[in-house]
């Protein structure tokens, strides 16, 4: 029984340091695009005439109405 983790041999780190490399890569690319698909939301929150009732900054005639009761 040889229960010993043994190390592997050059050429198998290098492709498994490669491997890695191209995930992390990856994982990068995907998370540059998350942040500008999050950016352009909140961009377009900030310009929704909705977020801007919801926040009070637009008087309409909603709420014009209810400060007059």
């Amino acid at each position: 029984m040889n229960n010993k983790p043994r190390i592997p041999d050059a050429q198998t780190r290098a492709k498994n340091v490669a491997r890695m490399r191209e995930a992390i890569r990856q994982i990068d690319a995907f998370t540059y695009q998350l942040d500008e698909l999050i950016a352009m939301v909140e961009e377009h929150n900030r310009r929704s005439p909705l977020t801007a009732y919801r926040l009070g900054k637009l008087k309409g005639p909603a709420t014009q109405n209810n400060t007059q009761e």
